[in-house]
Formats: structure tokens, sequence, C-alpha cells
């Protein structure tokens, strides 16, 4: 199954996210399949970018997005 998830990467105490489409078996910062956006938590406000068609294209395909992604594709679409 495929999923849509964060990809945690910077550095220790400084983490920063990639929204990523990944195979559910794949390791969390292993391979995936498409990189679909960004998410900075450290900013204040936190920032975050996601592109919205690639997103309902992959849900479109079957793609489930994680709990947090889904949290997170709501925020960016009522801030645009």
């Amino acid at each position: 199954m495929v999923k849509i998830r964060l990809r945690r990467m910077g550095a220790k105490k400084s983490p920063f996210y990639r929204v990523v489409v990944a195979d559910e078996r794949y390791p969390r910062d292993g391979r995936f399949i498409e990189e679909i956006g960004y998410y900075i938590p450290m900013t204040s406000p936190a920032e975050i970018k996601i592109d919205a068609e690639r997103a309902a294209a992959w849900i479109a395909k079957g793609a489930q997005p994680t709990d947090t992604v889904k949290a997170l594709l709501k925020k960016s679409a009522s801030a645009e």
C-alpha cells in the first residue's frame, strides 16, 4: 500500500520534514516514490508547503495519508 507520510531530516533537535509518497514497507527515512512538499515546525509560525494537486492525484490513485499529513493538508489548504 502507498502512503503519504513525513520523512524526518535536519540536525539533532532541529528537525524539518519532507512530505513524501512511499510504499509502507520502506523505512521512514528510506526510499520513496515522490516528494510533494515540506513542513518546518521549528519556525514561528510553522512553515507548510504541500503541492495540493500532486497530493490529490496520489489520493485519487489510492494513497493513504497518515494522520499528521492529513492535518497538514487541511492547514495548508486553509492557509491558501
